[in-house]
Protein backbone atom coordinates (compact mmCIF):
# COMPACT_ATOMS: atom_id res chain seq x y z
CA UNK A 1 0.00 0.00 0.00
CA UNK A 2 1.34 3.35 -1.55
CA UNK A 3 -1.00 5.67 -0.37
CA UNK A 4 -1.79 5.91 3.23
CA UNK A 5 -4.11 8.59 3.87
CA UNK A 6 -6.59 11.26 2.41
CA UNK A 7 -6.37 14.54 3.34
CA UNK A 8 -9.83 16.65 2.27
CA UNK A 9 -11.53 19.81 2.64
CA UNK A 10 -14.49 20.56 4.44
CA UNK A 11 -17.05 23.37 2.37
CA UNK A 12 -17.37 22.76 -1.02
CA UNK A 13 -15.37 19.28 -1.12
CA UNK A 14 -16.46 17.08 1.41
CA UNK A 15 -19.55 19.09 2.35
CA UNK A 16 -22.35 20.50 0.61
CA UNK A 17 -24.10 23.55 2.40
CA UNK A 18 -22.22 22.52 5.41
CA UNK A 19 -23.52 19.06 5.13
CA UNK A 20 -22.11 15.79 4.16
CA UNK A 21 -23.49 13.18 2.59
CA UNK A 22 -24.75 9.64 4.05
CA UNK A 23 -22.81 8.00 0.81
CA UNK A 24 -19.72 10.08 1.45
CA UNK A 25 -19.78 9.58 5.38
CA UNK A 26 -19.65 5.60 4.50
CA UNK A 27 -17.15 5.99 1.46
CA UNK A 28 -14.84 7.58 4.14
CA UNK A 29 -15.51 4.30 6.76
CA UNK A 30 -14.30 2.12 3.97
CA UNK A 31 -11.17 3.73 3.18
CA UNK A 32 -10.29 3.37 7.30
CA UNK A 33 -11.39 0.11 6.94
CA UNK A 34 -7.85 -0.61 4.55
CA UNK A 35 -6.16 0.82 7.51
CA UNK A 36 -5.46 4.35 6.05
CA UNK A 37 -6.03 7.47 7.86
CA UNK A 38 -8.25 10.77 7.45
CA UNK A 39 -7.26 13.49 7.98
CA UNK A 40 -10.21 17.24 7.29
CA UNK A 41 -8.14 20.39 6.39
CA UNK A 42 -10.47 23.50 6.41
CA UNK A 43 -10.51 26.83 7.02
CA UNK A 44 -13.38 26.54 9.03
CA UNK A 45 -12.85 27.62 12.99
CA UNK A 46 -13.20 24.36 15.37
CA UNK A 47 -16.37 25.57 17.53
CA UNK A 48 -18.26 26.05 14.28
CA UNK A 49 -17.05 22.88 12.44
CA UNK A 50 -18.22 20.84 15.61
CA UNK A 51 -21.51 22.54 15.10
CA UNK A 52 -22.07 21.24 11.44
CA UNK A 53 -20.37 18.15 11.27
CA UNK A 54 -20.89 15.88 14.16
CA UNK A 55 -18.63 13.00 12.56
CA UNK A 56 -15.64 14.29 13.23
CA UNK A 57 -14.53 11.44 15.18
CA UNK A 58 -14.07 9.35 11.84
CA UNK A 59 -10.61 11.20 11.12
CA UNK A 60 -7.24 10.61 12.72
CA UNK A 61 -6.54 14.49 12.70
CA UNK A 62 -8.62 17.76 12.08
CA UNK A 63 -6.48 20.70 10.73
CA UNK A 64 -9.04 24.02 11.34
CA UNK A 65 -8.09 27.53 10.90
CA UNK A 66 -6.55 26.96 7.39
CA UNK A 67 -4.27 25.08 9.17
CA UNK A 68 -3.49 27.30 12.20
CA UNK A 69 -4.87 24.67 14.93
CA UNK A 70 -4.67 20.82 14.97
CA UNK A 71 -7.42 18.84 16.78
CA UNK A 72 -7.29 14.98 17.66
CA UNK A 73 -10.84 14.34 17.81
CA UNK A 74 -9.95 10.94 19.66
CA UNK A 75 -8.47 12.94 22.50
CA UNK A 76 -9.91 16.25 21.80
CA UNK A 77 -6.46 17.76 22.03
CA UNK A 78 -6.27 21.34 20.53
CA UNK A 79 -3.00 22.07 19.51
CA UNK A 80 -2.16 25.79 18.04
CA UNK A 81 0.70 25.83 15.77
CA UNK A 82 0.24 29.59 15.48
CA UNK A 83 -0.12 32.58 17.45
CA UNK A 84 -2.94 34.70 18.13
CA UNK A 85 -4.18 37.32 16.08
CA UNK A 86 -3.43 40.65 17.65
CA UNK A 87 -5.62 42.16 19.13
CA UNK A 88 -4.87 46.32 17.67
CA UNK A 89 -5.10 43.86 14.01
CA UNK A 90 -9.17 43.09 15.26
CA UNK A 91 -9.73 46.93 16.83
CA UNK A 92 -8.40 48.53 13.21
CA UNK A 93 -10.59 46.74 11.24
CA UNK A 94 -13.53 47.63 13.49
CA UNK A 95 -12.36 51.12 12.84
CA UNK A 96 -12.72 50.43 9.40
CA UNK A 97 -16.12 49.94 9.55
CA UNK A 98 -15.68 45.82 8.93
CA UNK A 99 -18.29 44.49 11.35
CA UNK A 100 -18.70 41.00 9.92
CA UNK A 101 -15.16 39.47 11.53
CA UNK A 102 -15.06 36.43 13.29
CA UNK A 103 -11.96 35.63 15.42
CA UNK A 104 -10.15 32.43 16.23
CA UNK A 105 -7.38 31.04 18.03
CA UNK A 106 -5.17 32.26 15.24
CA UNK A 107 -7.40 33.51 12.23
CA UNK A 108 -9.26 36.57 11.59
CA UNK A 109 -12.08 35.89 9.16
CA UNK A 110 -14.21 38.29 7.19
CA UNK A 111 -15.78 38.47 3.77
CA UNK A 112 -15.01 39.96 -0.03
CA UNK A 113 -14.39 43.13 -0.45
CA UNK A 114 -12.84 43.85 3.38
CA UNK A 115 -9.65 42.46 2.01
CA UNK A 116 -9.08 46.34 1.15
CA UNK A 117 -9.36 47.30 4.63
CA UNK A 118 -7.49 44.54 5.80
CA UNK A 119 -4.49 45.07 4.00
CA UNK A 120 -4.57 48.75 4.93
CA UNK A 121 -4.96 47.47 8.58
CA UNK A 122 -1.89 45.26 8.56
CA UNK A 123 0.57 47.71 6.64
CA UNK A 124 -0.76 50.82 9.11
CA UNK A 125 0.25 48.10 12.24
CA UNK A 126 3.43 46.77 10.42
CA UNK A 127 2.37 43.16 11.17
CA UNK A 128 3.43 39.97 9.29
CA UNK A 129 -0.35 38.77 8.58
CA UNK A 130 -1.51 37.67 4.89
CA UNK A 131 -4.49 37.52 3.04
CA UNK A 132 -6.16 33.94 2.00
CA UNK A 133 -8.98 33.88 -0.16
CA UNK A 134 -11.38 31.05 -0.36
CA UNK A 135 -14.66 31.63 -2.60
CA UNK A 136 -15.14 34.58 -1.34
CA UNK A 137 -14.14 34.18 2.21
CA UNK A 138 -11.44 36.46 3.70
CA UNK A 139 -9.19 34.90 5.89
CA UNK A 140 -6.31 36.97 8.01
CA UNK A 141 -3.41 34.79 9.32
CA UNK A 142 0.25 35.13 10.10
CA UNK A 143 2.38 34.99 7.23
CA UNK A 144 3.08 31.39 6.12
CA UNK A 145 0.51 29.64 7.63
CA UNK A 146 -1.74 27.96 5.52
CA UNK A 147 -3.29 24.04 4.74
CA UNK A 148 -0.11 22.88 3.63
CA UNK A 149 1.87 23.77 6.73
CA UNK A 150 -0.72 22.68 8.93
CA UNK A 151 -1.11 19.27 7.47
CA UNK A 152 3.05 18.95 7.74
CA UNK A 153 2.19 19.23 11.30
CA UNK A 154 -0.42 16.80 11.28
CA UNK A 155 1.49 14.19 9.66
CA UNK A 156 5.00 14.96 11.72
CA UNK A 157 2.65 13.55 14.81
CA UNK A 158 1.14 10.62 12.47
CA UNK A 159 4.75 9.50 11.45
CA UNK A 160 3.50 10.01 7.72
CA UNK A 161 5.19 11.44 4.91
CA UNK A 162 3.32 13.62 2.71
CA UNK A 163 4.06 11.67 -0.23
CA UNK A 164 1.99 9.04 1.31
CA UNK A 165 -0.67 11.10 0.94
CA UNK A 166 -3.52 12.20 -1.14
CA UNK A 167 -5.18 15.76 -1.09
CA UNK A 168 -8.45 16.97 -2.66
CA UNK A 169 -9.97 20.54 -2.34
CA UNK A 170 -11.85 22.76 -4.46
CA UNK A 171 -11.16 26.52 -3.64
CA UNK A 172 -8.02 29.09 -3.49
CA UNK A 173 -6.65 28.02 -0.13
CA UNK A 174 -6.64 24.48 -1.56
CA UNK A 175 -3.28 25.02 -3.60
CA UNK A 176 -0.39 24.65 -1.35
CA UNK A 177 -2.12 21.31 -0.41
CA UNK A 178 -2.88 20.10 -3.60
CA UNK A 179 0.94 21.07 -4.23
CA UNK A 180 2.38 19.32 -1.47
CA UNK A 181 0.87 16.09 -1.11
CA UNK A 182 1.70 13.31 -3.35
CA UNK A 183 -1.31 13.69 -5.43
CA UNK A 184 -3.45 16.37 -5.52
CA UNK A 185 -7.05 16.13 -6.53
CA UNK A 186 -9.90 18.55 -7.42
CA UNK A 187 -13.48 17.95 -7.16
CA UNK A 188 -15.65 18.83 -10.52
CA UNK A 189 -17.11 22.17 -8.90
CA UNK A 190 -13.72 23.18 -8.43
CA UNK A 191 -12.28 26.67 -9.82
CA UNK A 192 -10.35 26.28 -12.54
CA UNK A 193 -7.16 27.43 -11.24
CA UNK A 194 -7.51 24.62 -8.72
CA UNK A 195 -7.97 22.15 -11.70
CA UNK A 196 -4.86 23.18 -13.19
CA UNK A 197 -2.65 22.44 -10.07
CA UNK A 198 -4.62 18.99 -9.14
CA UNK A 199 -2.76 16.12 -10.80
CA UNK A 200 -6.25 14.56 -11.03
CA UNK A 201 -9.97 16.40 -11.76
CA UNK A 202 -12.60 14.48 -10.65
CA UNK A 203 -15.87 13.89 -12.53
CA UNK A 204 -18.05 14.23 -9.31
CA UNK A 205 -19.30 17.40 -7.74
CA UNK A 206 -18.30 17.98 -4.23
CA UNK A 207 -18.91 14.74 -1.64
CA UNK A 208 -19.69 12.22 -5.07
CA UNK A 209 -16.45 13.21 -6.47
CA UNK A 210 -14.80 12.47 -2.82
CA UNK A 211 -16.49 9.10 -3.39
CA UNK A 212 -15.15 8.67 -6.80
CA UNK A 213 -11.60 9.34 -5.42
CA UNK A 214 -11.57 6.79 -2.28
CA UNK A 215 -13.24 4.55 -4.48
CA UNK A 216 -9.90 4.59 -6.86
CA UNK A 217 -7.75 4.99 -3.94
CA UNK A 218 -8.79 1.53 -2.11
CA UNK A 219 -9.25 -0.32 -5.89
CA UNK A 220 -6.05 0.52 -7.46
CA UNK A 221 -3.63 2.46 -4.63
CA UNK A 222 -0.72 4.08 -6.16
CA UNK A 223 -1.11 3.35 -10.12
CA UNK A 224 -4.61 5.77 -9.99
CA UNK A 225 -2.76 8.57 -9.82
CA UNK A 226 1.25 8.72 -11.09
CA UNK A 227 2.71 11.45 -10.49
CA UNK A 228 6.36 12.36 -12.13
CA UNK A 229 7.55 13.80 -8.74
CA UNK A 230 7.53 9.94 -7.53
CA UNK A 231 9.69 8.49 -10.29
CA UNK A 232 13.95 8.24 -9.66
CA UNK A 233 15.84 9.00 -12.93
CA UNK A 234 18.39 5.96 -13.52
CA UNK A 235 19.76 7.45 -16.68
CA UNK A 236 18.64 8.32 -20.14
CA UNK A 237 18.42 6.43 -23.52
CA UNK A 238 17.74 8.11 -27.19
CA UNK A 239 13.81 8.64 -26.37
CA UNK A 240 14.97 10.25 -23.08
CA UNK A 241 14.73 9.90 -19.21
CA UNK A 242 14.20 6.39 -18.02
CA UNK A 243 13.51 6.33 -14.26
CA UNK A 244 12.06 3.51 -11.68
CA UNK A 245 8.81 4.01 -9.24
CA UNK A 246 7.47 3.41 -5.97
CA UNK A 247 6.65 -0.48 -7.37
CA UNK A 248 9.61 -1.29 -8.63
CA UNK A 249 12.05 -3.48 -7.82
CA UNK A 250 15.35 -3.06 -9.20
CA UNK A 251 18.26 -5.54 -9.54
CA UNK A 252 21.71 -3.67 -10.33
CA UNK A 253 24.34 -6.05 -11.35
CA UNK A 254 27.61 -6.53 -12.43
CA UNK A 255 31.67 -7.19 -11.83
CA UNK A 256 33.77 -5.67 -8.82
CA UNK A 257 34.15 -2.17 -8.95
CA UNK A 258 31.97 -0.93 -12.27
CA UNK A 259 30.41 1.60 -10.81
CA UNK A 260 27.36 -0.32 -9.43
CA UNK A 261 27.57 1.68 -5.86
CA UNK A 262 28.44 4.91 -7.89
CA UNK A 263 24.78 4.35 -9.39
CA UNK A 264 23.27 3.68 -6.40
CA UNK A 265 24.99 6.81 -4.77
CA UNK A 266 22.92 8.52 -8.05
CA UNK A 267 19.59 7.30 -7.14
CA UNK A 268 19.98 8.22 -3.53
CA UNK A 269 20.22 11.52 -4.81
CA UNK A 270 17.36 11.30 -6.92
CA UNK A 271 15.14 10.33 -3.69
CA UNK A 272 16.20 13.05 -1.73
CA UNK A 273 15.54 15.37 -4.21
CA UNK A 274 12.00 14.17 -3.85
CA UNK A 275 11.73 13.61 -0.18
CA UNK A 276 11.90 9.87 -0.56
CA UNK A 277 12.80 7.99 2.58
CA UNK A 278 15.56 5.37 2.04
CA UNK A 279 17.30 3.24 4.08
CA UNK A 280 20.66 1.51 2.90
CA UNK A 281 21.92 -2.11 3.72
CA UNK A 282 25.96 -1.21 3.40
CA UNK A 283 27.88 -4.73 4.04
CA UNK A 284 31.30 -3.51 2.80
CA UNK A 285 31.38 0.25 3.99
CA UNK A 286 30.52 2.01 0.84
CA UNK A 287 28.25 4.22 1.61
CA UNK A 288 29.36 5.24 5.35
CA UNK A 289 29.52 8.84 4.32
CA UNK A 290 26.73 9.39 1.99
CA UNK A 291 25.25 12.47 1.99
CA UNK A 292 21.97 13.36 3.96
CA UNK A 293 21.77 9.87 6.00
CA UNK A 294 22.62 8.84 9.42
CA UNK A 295 25.16 6.05 9.25
CA UNK A 296 24.38 3.31 11.97
CA UNK A 297 27.06 0.88 12.57
CA UNK A 298 30.77 0.44 11.67
CA UNK A 299 33.78 -1.90 11.24
CA UNK A 300 34.23 -2.55 15.19
CA UNK A 301 30.32 -1.60 16.47
CA UNK A 302 27.10 -3.06 15.07
CA UNK A 303 24.06 -1.70 14.30
CA UNK A 304 20.62 -2.77 16.41
CA UNK A 305 17.51 -2.86 14.99
CA UNK A 306 16.14 -0.14 17.66
CA UNK A 307 18.67 2.25 16.55
CA UNK A 308 17.40 2.27 12.90
CA UNK A 309 13.89 2.19 13.46
CA UNK A 310 14.43 5.00 15.76
CA UNK A 311 16.15 7.20 13.07
CA UNK A 312 13.76 5.89 10.46
CA UNK A 313 10.49 7.39 12.81
CA UNK A 314 11.20 10.76 11.56
CA UNK A 315 9.95 10.81 8.01
CA UNK A 316 12.87 13.21 6.91
CA UNK A 317 15.71 11.36 8.35
CA UNK A 318 17.84 8.77 5.62
CA UNK A 319 19.72 5.88 7.27
CA UNK A 320 22.59 3.79 6.17
CA UNK A 321 23.15 0.57 7.58
CA UNK A 322 26.49 -0.88 8.38
CA UNK A 323 27.04 -4.52 8.61
CA UNK A 324 30.94 -4.27 8.78
CA UNK A 325 30.80 -5.35 12.58
CA UNK A 326 29.17 -8.68 12.03
CA UNK A 327 30.76 -11.94 10.18
CA UNK A 328 29.90 -12.52 6.77
CA UNK A 329 27.85 -15.68 8.20
CA UNK A 330 26.03 -13.48 10.68
CA UNK A 331 24.99 -10.60 8.07
CA UNK A 332 21.88 -12.59 6.53
CA UNK A 333 20.68 -13.05 10.86
CA UNK A 334 21.37 -9.53 11.26
CA UNK A 335 19.02 -8.60 7.92
CA UNK A 336 16.57 -11.15 8.87
CA UNK A 337 16.00 -9.88 12.42
CA UNK A 338 15.19 -6.27 10.99
CA UNK A 339 13.35 -6.68 8.68
CA UNK A 340 10.19 -7.98 10.36
CA UNK A 341 10.18 -3.75 12.37
CA UNK A 342 11.02 -2.80 8.72
CA UNK A 343 7.98 -4.20 6.86
CA UNK A 344 5.82 -3.06 9.96
CA UNK A 345 7.10 0.11 9.79
CA UNK A 346 6.15 0.24 6.01
CA UNK A 347 2.85 -1.45 6.42
CA UNK A 348 1.94 1.22 8.55
CA UNK A 349 3.53 4.51 6.84
CA UNK A 350 4.64 3.81 3.14
CA UNK A 351 8.06 4.56 4.33
CA UNK A 352 11.19 3.87 4.12
CA UNK A 353 9.72 4.42 0.84
CA UNK A 354 12.81 2.53 -1.05
CA UNK A 355 15.34 0.35 0.68
CA UNK A 356 18.45 -0.39 -1.07
CA UNK A 357 20.61 -3.59 -0.35
CA UNK A 358 23.98 -3.81 -1.14
CA UNK A 359 25.86 -7.06 -1.54
CA UNK A 360 22.56 -8.87 -1.85
CA UNK A 361 23.70 -12.52 -2.15
CA UNK A 362 25.09 -11.71 1.58
CA UNK A 363 22.22 -10.58 2.92
CA UNK A 364 19.68 -12.55 1.16
CA UNK A 365 21.28 -15.71 0.34
CA UNK A 366 19.64 -18.33 -2.30
CA UNK A 367 21.26 -20.78 0.29
CA UNK A 368 18.93 -19.17 2.85
CA UNK A 369 14.99 -19.89 2.78
CA UNK A 370 12.79 -17.14 2.33
CA UNK A 371 10.85 -17.86 5.48
CA UNK A 372 14.55 -17.26 7.51
CA UNK A 373 14.87 -14.60 5.53
CA UNK A 374 11.78 -12.54 7.00
CA UNK A 375 10.84 -11.01 3.66
CA UNK A 376 7.64 -9.66 3.27
CA UNK A 377 5.19 -10.65 0.51
CA UNK A 378 5.54 -7.17 -1.38
CA UNK A 379 9.13 -6.03 -1.19
CA UNK A 380 8.38 -3.00 -4.20
CA UNK A 381 10.60 -0.19 -3.45
CA UNK A 382 13.67 -2.23 -3.07
CA UNK A 383 17.03 -2.00 -5.37
CA UNK A 384 19.11 -4.94 -4.62
CA UNK A 385 22.85 -4.91 -5.67
CA UNK A 386 25.08 -7.86 -6.25
CA UNK A 387 28.02 -9.30 -8.40
CA UNK A 388 26.32 -12.29 -8.30
CA UNK A 389 22.39 -12.36 -9.13
CA UNK A 390 22.08 -16.03 -9.19
CA UNK A 391 23.22 -16.21 -5.33
CA UNK A 392 20.60 -13.83 -4.53
CA UNK A 393 16.79 -15.28 -2.72
CA UNK A 394 14.97 -16.87 -5.24
CA UNK A 395 11.93 -15.37 -3.87
CA UNK A 396 13.58 -11.78 -3.87
CA UNK A 397 14.79 -12.09 -7.91
CA UNK A 398 11.07 -13.38 -8.76
CA UNK A 399 9.93 -9.80 -7.52
CA UNK A 400 12.29 -8.17 -9.26
CA UNK A 401 10.75 -5.25 -11.93
CA UNK A 402 13.61 -3.94 -13.99
CA UNK A 403 17.21 -4.65 -14.48
CA UNK A 404 20.40 -2.93 -14.75
CA UNK A 405 23.58 -4.55 -16.38
CA UNK A 406 26.85 -2.81 -15.95
CA UNK A 407 30.16 -3.68 -16.84
CA UNK A 408 31.57 -5.77 -20.54
CA UNK A 409 29.92 -8.81 -18.91
CA UNK A 410 26.22 -6.64 -18.96
CA UNK A 411 25.01 -9.60 -21.28
CA UNK A 412 25.83 -12.39 -19.28
CA UNK A 413 24.38 -10.70 -16.08
CA UNK A 414 20.79 -10.35 -17.81
CA UNK A 415 21.53 -14.41 -18.92
CA UNK A 416 22.22 -15.29 -15.40
CA UNK A 417 19.19 -13.48 -13.93
CA UNK A 418 17.16 -15.17 -15.99
CA UNK A 419 18.47 -18.60 -16.14
CA UNK A 420 17.92 -18.57 -12.08
CA UNK A 421 14.44 -16.91 -12.10
CA UNK A 422 13.65 -19.68 -14.99
CA UNK A 423 12.16 -17.62 -17.77
CA UNK A 424 14.04 -16.93 -21.22
CA UNK A 425 16.25 -13.90 -21.86
CA UNK A 426 15.12 -10.89 -23.47
CA UNK A 427 14.72 -9.11 -26.47
CA UNK A 428 18.02 -6.64 -27.48
CA UNK A 429 20.89 -8.39 -25.72
CA UNK A 430 22.71 -8.62 -29.02
CA UNK A 431 23.02 -5.12 -29.05
CA UNK A 432 26.17 -3.87 -28.85
CA UNK A 433 26.82 -0.69 -25.82
CA UNK A 434 29.11 1.21 -25.69
CA UNK A 435 31.64 1.79 -22.81
CA UNK A 436 29.74 4.86 -20.91
CA UNK A 437 26.32 3.22 -21.52
CA UNK A 438 24.65 0.01 -19.47
CA UNK A 439 22.03 -2.59 -20.42
CA UNK A 440 18.47 -1.87 -19.13
CA UNK A 441 15.76 -4.48 -18.99
CA UNK A 442 12.05 -3.56 -17.65
CA UNK A 443 10.94 -7.60 -17.15
CA UNK A 444 7.76 -5.95 -15.42
CA UNK A 445 6.49 -4.90 -19.32
CA UNK A 446 8.61 -7.46 -21.16
CA UNK A 447 10.46 -4.65 -23.25
CA UNK A 448 13.32 -5.44 -25.33
CA UNK A 449 16.78 -4.32 -23.31
CA UNK A 450 17.84 -0.71 -23.55
CA UNK A 451 20.93 0.63 -23.73
CA UNK A 452 20.92 4.02 -21.43
CA UNK A 453 23.58 6.37 -19.91
CA UNK A 454 23.54 5.78 -16.28
CA UNK A 455 22.73 8.84 -14.02
CA UNK A 456 26.02 10.08 -12.14
CA UNK A 457 26.37 11.48 -8.76
CA UNK A 458 25.88 14.88 -8.18
CA UNK A 459 27.93 14.97 -4.97
CA UNK A 460 30.94 15.58 -4.74
CA UNK A 461 32.23 14.25 -1.05
CA UNK A 462 33.48 18.13 0.09
CA UNK A 463 34.23 16.45 3.59
CA UNK A 464 36.80 14.26 2.63
CA UNK A 465 38.28 17.11 0.17
CA UNK A 466 41.00 19.52 2.14
CA UNK A 467 40.28 22.20 -0.47
CA UNK A 468 37.13 24.37 1.21
CA UNK A 469 38.23 23.07 4.81
CA UNK A 470 41.79 23.41 5.31
CA UNK A 471 42.94 24.51 2.36
CA UNK A 472 44.14 28.14 0.53
CA UNK A 473 41.35 29.96 -1.62
CA UNK A 474 42.05 32.87 -3.06
CA UNK A 475 41.09 36.46 -2.46
CA UNK A 476 37.49 36.42 -4.04
CA UNK A 477 36.87 33.45 -3.23
CA UNK A 478 37.58 34.13 1.04
CA UNK A 479 34.91 35.51 2.89
CA UNK A 480 35.32 38.84 4.40
CA UNK A 481 33.78 39.96 8.48
CA UNK A 482 33.79 43.21 7.92
CA UNK A 483 31.03 44.24 9.81
CA UNK A 484 28.88 47.86 9.55
CA UNK A 485 30.57 50.23 8.20
CA UNK A 486 33.11 48.07 7.03
CA UNK A 487 34.85 48.37 10.83
CA UNK A 488 37.09 45.61 10.16
CA UNK A 489 38.76 43.36 7.18
CA UNK A 490 38.90 39.95 8.53
CA UNK A 491 39.59 37.24 5.63
CA UNK A 492 38.84 33.21 6.04
CA UNK A 493 40.63 31.79 3.49
CA UNK A 494 39.40 28.57 4.40
CA UNK A 495 36.47 26.90 6.12
CA UNK A 496 38.41 26.23 9.32
CA UNK A 497 39.50 29.91 9.70
CA UNK A 498 36.08 31.09 8.96
CA UNK A 499 34.95 28.87 12.06
CA UNK A 500 37.48 30.32 13.90
CA UNK A 501 36.83 33.77 13.50
CA UNK A 502 33.45 33.66 13.64
CA UNK A 503 33.74 32.35 17.26
CA UNK A 504 36.10 35.63 17.98
CA UNK A 505 34.14 38.28 16.76
CA UNK A 506 31.73 40.19 18.22
CA UNK A 507 27.65 39.72 18.04
CA UNK A 508 27.35 43.10 16.19
CA UNK A 509 29.31 41.95 13.28
CA UNK A 510 28.50 38.36 13.29
CA UNK A 511 24.57 39.14 13.01
CA UNK A 512 25.76 41.73 10.38
CA UNK A 513 26.47 39.42 8.13
CA UNK A 514 24.15 36.61 9.45
CA UNK A 515 20.48 39.54 8.75
CA UNK A 516 22.51 40.06 5.12
CA UNK A 517 22.51 36.29 3.81
CA UNK A 518 26.18 36.70 3.06
CA UNK A 519 26.88 33.17 4.91
CA UNK A 520 24.29 31.25 2.61
CA UNK A 521 25.44 33.41 -0.20
CA UNK A 522 28.89 32.12 0.44
CA UNK A 523 28.75 28.45 0.82
CA UNK A 524 26.25 28.63 -2.52
CA UNK A 525 28.49 31.52 -4.64
CA UNK A 526 32.53 30.38 -3.77
CA UNK A 527 32.29 27.19 -1.60
CA UNK A 528 29.77 25.41 -4.25
CA UNK A 529 27.55 24.00 -1.85
CA UNK A 530 23.93 24.31 -2.19
CA UNK A 531 22.84 22.21 0.69
CA UNK A 532 24.99 23.88 3.02
CA UNK A 533 23.61 27.24 2.10
CA UNK A 534 20.25 26.33 2.34
CA UNK A 535 20.74 25.12 5.83
CA UNK A 536 22.86 27.91 6.43
CA UNK A 537 19.63 30.32 5.03
CA UNK A 538 17.54 28.48 7.27
CA UNK A 539 19.58 29.70 10.23
CA UNK A 540 19.67 33.22 8.95
CA UNK A 541 16.45 33.03 8.79
CA UNK A 542 15.54 32.05 11.98
CA UNK A 543 15.20 35.14 14.30
CA UNK A 544 14.53 33.32 17.95
CA UNK A 545 18.05 32.38 17.39
CA UNK A 546 20.24 34.27 19.56
CA UNK A 547 23.91 34.96 18.36
CA UNK A 548 25.43 32.06 20.57
CA UNK A 549 22.82 29.67 18.95
CA UNK A 550 23.06 30.71 15.38
CA UNK A 551 27.17 30.55 15.54
CA UNK A 552 26.41 27.34 17.20
CA UNK A 553 24.11 26.16 14.51
CA UNK A 554 26.31 27.23 11.73
CA UNK A 555 29.06 25.51 13.05
CA UNK A 556 27.80 22.34 13.39
CA UNK A 557 26.64 21.99 10.01
CA UNK A 558 30.03 23.00 8.17
CA UNK A 559 31.56 20.21 10.79
CA UNK A 560 29.29 17.73 9.77
CA UNK A 561 30.05 18.05 6.02
CA UNK A 562 33.48 19.19 6.00
CA UNK A 563 35.54 17.54 8.81
CA UNK A 564 34.67 14.23 8.87
CA UNK A 565 37.23 11.75 8.82
CA UNK A 566 38.91 11.10 5.16
CA UNK A 567 38.49 7.13 4.15
CA UNK A 568 40.81 5.16 2.09
CA UNK A 569 38.94 5.63 -1.30
CA UNK A 570 39.17 9.00 -1.43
Amino acid sequence: MYFMALATDYDGTLAEDGMVRSETLEALKRLKETGRKLLLVTGRELPDLKRVFPNMDLFDKVVVENGALLYTPETEEEKPIAPAPPPEFVERLRQKGVDNISVGRSIVATWEPHQTAALEAINELGLELEIIFNKGAVMILPTGVNKATGLKAALKEMQLSFLNVVAVGDAENDHALLRMCGCGAAVSNALPALKETADLALEGARGEGVEELIAEIVERDYSFCPNPRHQVPIGEDHRGPVDIGPLDVLLIAGSSGIGKSTLATALSEGMRERRFQFCVFDPEGDYEDLEGAVSVGNGSTTPTDSQVLEILANPDDNVVVSALGFELKERPSFFAKLMPGLSTLRARTGRPHWLIIDEAHHLMPAARDSASLALSDDISGTIMITVHPDAVSPRALSAVTAVVALGPSAREVIETFCRAVGEAPPAGLDQLHQEDEVLFWRRATGEPVQRIRAEKPKQVRKRHTRKYAEGHLGEDASFYFRGAQNKMNLRAHNLIIFLQIAEGIDDETWEHHLRAGDYSKWFGERIGDAELAQEAAGIEEDRSLSPAESRKKLAESVRRRYTAPASEKD
